[in-house]
């Protein structure tokens, strides 16, 4: 069983940046699949960032391409999510998940409980 715990969000100006963190206990990440997904308020869940087990490949959203970058460190058991240029569209909740291949959110076998961030106009 892994547990996901996220941490970072926040309020933040538009414009800004954040650094989310999700840190595994429980098993070790350092086979997994690591994604983040968010959730605006109404809409349905979507796919930001994923990186593979090893960290050679990642994939990002088209909405934050450019702006948004994941990574991960397996010794620390954590993956990372670096946010700027944010802007109010980003308003969401950000969670973590692992288990599944790359942006594949129905095959995500873990999950955290997220983390909220505020872009302010």
């Amino acid at each position: 069983q892994v547990q996901l715990v996220e941490s970072g969000g926040g309020l933040v100006q538009a414009g800004g940046s954040l650094r989310l963190s999700c840190a595994a206990s429980g098993r070790t990440l350092r086979n997994f699949n690591m994604d983040w997904f968010r959730q605006a308020p109404g809409k349905e869940r979507e796919f930001v960032a994923a990186i593979t087990w090893g960290g050679g490949n990642t994939y990002y959203a088209d909405s934050v391409k450019g702006r948004f970058t994941i990574s991960r460190d397996n010794a620390k058991n954590t993956v990372y999510l670096q946010m700027n240029s944010l802007n109010s569209e980003d308003t969401a909740v950000y969670y973590c998940a692992a288990g599944g291949p790359p942006f594949a959110i129905r095959f995500m076998a873990y999950w955290g409980k997220g983390t909220p961030v505020t872009v302010s106009s």
